[in-house]
């Protein structure tokens, strides 16, 4: 009988060290991923503020603009896939 309540206590401890560890974990995860969110967000508003002057530029030179703004949008769409792995 003991030897079931020493196991049980056992597994009880066991239990209550994984949750503190994912508690830890998790609150790591959202600082991580809102400090993510808010560098993708200073990104996509430069980005998306100069779309319309890059759209231009684009039309002009088609060379090295393009491709500037498809890497720029490229490490967003990456971020945004980090921060969704991050939730």
């Amino acid at each position: 009988m003991a030897n079931a309540r020493d196991e049980v206590a056992k597994m009880v401890q066991q239990l209550e060290q994984q949750r503190d560890e994912l508690r830890v974990k998790i609150s790591l995860a959202k600082l991580e991923a809102r400090e993510e969110w808010e560098s993708l967000e200073k990104r996509w508003e430069s980005l998306k503020g100069k779309a319309p002057q890059l759209r231009e530029e684009i039309e002009g030179t088609a060379g090295n603009v393009g491709e500037t703004l498809r890497k720029a949008a490229e490490e967003i769409r990456n971020g945004y896939a980090r921060l969704r792995k991050l939730l």
